[in-house]
């Protein structure tokens, strides 16, 4: 599930089921919120829909909303969260070496990932607690990206946790959906916007 605006006026909701590659619900909203979404799962339910499991962006909110389902994070999005701040060619080495970190993340398994991390934070401790004289981290981004990776780590392998779910790893299907969406309207880029909606019904409906 996930939400992409289209303007700052509206925003466009959608909930996929990945096993049917098909979307089952989507509507307009003012904005990302829990409520709608929580909302809209217990329609779900109501049309009998079983929910197995979620795979979402970064939000923490987002994340913690749902502790009864399992719920995945997005690996492309925690991807882009450190390259947000340690950028894609990092010049220190403790950036280097938490870059090469995350790299990882699809590629071995929650304990390796946990212990290679929890290592290079042991190593990198006194560095990243260095301050400048007006008293504020010298490394912050690179502290930033470490907290991430360290406390989204309960959301990164759920589909490890839970085998048997077939949970993905990321929401790109839904990416990929919504760039089709917004190219489409960028041609129509004259059509109202209850026609504009329509349009994008009618493609959420294929």
């Amino acid at each position: 599930m996930d939400t992409t605006y289209f303007s700052r006026y509206y925003w466009i909701m959608v909930f996929r089921a990945y096993e049917l590659k098909k979307n089952l619900l989507f509507k307009e909203v003012r904005w990302e919120n829990l409520y709608d979404y929580k909302e809209w799962i217990r329609i779900l339910k109501e049309r009998w829909w079983r929910i197995k499991a979620i795979a979402c962006d970064w939000k923490k909110w987002l994340l913690q909303g749902f502790p009864w389902i399992p719920t995945q994070m997005c690996h492309f999005h925690q991807k882009q969260i450190i390259i947000r701040y340690i950028t894609r060619n990092p010049k220190l080495e403790a950036s280097i070496e938490l870059r090469d970190i995350s790299s990882m993340l699809w590629k071995v398994r929650k304990t390796t990932f946990k212990t290679r991390l929890i290592d290079w934070h042991e190593r990198y401790k006194k560095f990243l607690s260095e301050k400048n004289d007006n008293k504020k981290f010298i490394h912050e981004r690179t502290r930033k990206a470490y907290r991430s990776l360290s406390r989204n780590l309960e959301w990164l392998y759920t589909y490890e946790d839970n085998g048997h779910l077939l949970i993905p790893t990321t929401s790109n299907a839904l990416e990929w959906t919504f760039k089709h969406l917004k190219d489409k309207i960028r041609i129509h880029w004259w059509l109202r916007k209850d026609r504009k909606l329509k349009l994008i019904f009618e493609l959420l409906q294929k």
